[in-house]
């Protein structure tokens, strides 16, 4: 590819997040032209599809500050040799190296918020590196032409903390489709009849309420847990599951791609997603789990916040729990295990949501806001 239209960058593998694979065919779609900066397997580097293409950054070693700013020359380093139209920045790590690629080549920037990254969970209790982000967010997502968001409470934020319109919301919604259970979660655990299949799809990391579930399984009958994901967390909480013993009841799958998993989540019985609620960026988030699990036919057991709240409550698709209150958790744990007459009825409101929550309806705002910043 010779000159993009765009430049799409995010500190992740874009293979396997599916809101960045959304966003990029629908680019495609317009057909624009896309180079996508990625980390992942370099042996995989490729077309995506028609239009996409990826140029796969090794992942600098390391964490923390110095991580990041290493993290910050190498996107820089590379999308500066790159000219384009537009330089879309999928988080923002990315930001401040794209905004100067754009600077550069005298093109468009745009911003996906796709966290309240100021007040994420790495940053509760620690005042200096919130005010950090929030500057260097600050600094560069006023220069964007373009800022997209997953939840109307994150777009309020923004748009308050910095004086500007407010974002566009694109919910973690995948495309509709009817989807049929691959069986494949009874499969790998060989759950007996009338055992149900918990599933919490998804990373393994902090305060995403994993531990507190694995430890309120002790006292749930009837049921198996499954955690379908990786994540630094896994082997400390798999090491825990084997101390407690609950190694026949608990077990540990590897992450499936985007575009193989809703039928491997509709093998499931019911679906968990339980942030805890540690910061704002927990507090105001929808995550993509909670609309997977819906797409996939799964009543929700969710935690008590207020944006999930309003979708599990408003649609009758579930329960929602404290996640730290144990007692609570392992009622709602057990009542999903046994309560088959809920289960059949959250799990037949669930399609309701999607007249409300659409990919197909937020694609076209994507879509118009990029015809407008290539002058398609």
């Amino acid at each position: 590819m010779s000159s993009p239209d765009v430049v799409f960058a995010l500190t992740g593998d874009v293979r396997r997040n599916s809101r960045a694979l959304k966003q990029l065919r629908a680019l495609a779609a317009l057909g624009a032209t896309v180079e996508a900066l990625t980390f992942g397997p370099a042996a995989d580097e490729a077309s995506l599809e028609a239009g996409i293409e990826l140029r796969v950054l090794a992942r600098p070693p390391g964490s923390g500050p110095r991580f990041f700013a290493r993290v910050h020359r190498l996107f820089a380093q590379t999308a500066r040799r790159i000219p384009a139209r537009v330089y879309h920045a999928s988080d923002l790590y990315t930001l401040p190296a794209l905004h100067a690629a754009a600077r550069q080549h005298g093109g468009r920037l745009v911003y996906d918020a796709r966290e309240l990254y100021p007040h994420v969970a790495s940053t509760a209790g620690r005042p200096w590196v919130r005010a950090m982000w929030r500057l260097l967010e600050g600094r560069h997502i006023r220069h964007a032409d373009a800022v997209f968001t997953v939840s109307d409470s994150i777009a309020d934020r923004l748009a308050q903390a910095y004086g500007l319109p407010r974002p566009a919301v694109l919910h973690n919604v995948p495309p509709y489709r009817n989807v049929a259970s691959s069986g494949y979660l009874r499969e790998q655990t060989s759950a007996a009849p009338g055992t149900a299949v918990l599933l919490h799809q998804g990373q393994i990391q902090k305060d995403r309420g994993c531990l507190l579930l694995a430890d309120a399984m002790r006292d749930v009958d009837s049921a198996v847990l499954v955690f379908l994901g990786g994540g630094p967390l896994k082997p400390m909480l798999r090491q825990h599951v084997r101390a407690a013993g609950l190694n026949e009841r608990i077990f540990f799958l590897d992450p499936v791609s985007p575009d193989a998993l809703l039928p491997v989540t509709a093998s499931a019985d019911a679906g968990i997603t339980l942030l805890e609620d540690t910061c704002l960026n927990h507090r105001f988030a929808l995550p993509n789990k909670l609309f997977e699990y819906l797409m996939a036919g799964l009543p929700v057991l969710a935690s008590d916040l207020p944006e999930i709240r309003g979708v599990v409550e408003a649609f009758d698709v579930g329960c929602v729990v404290d996640p730290a209150n144990r007692t609570a958790l392992v009622e709602a744990l057990q009542r999903m295990a046994d309560d088959r007459e809920a289960r059949a009825r959250w799990a037949a409101n669930a399609p309701r949501v999607f007249e409300t929550f659409s990919w197909e309806k937020a694609s076209q705002r994507f879509k118009q806001a990029y015809q407008k910043l290539l002058n398609m």
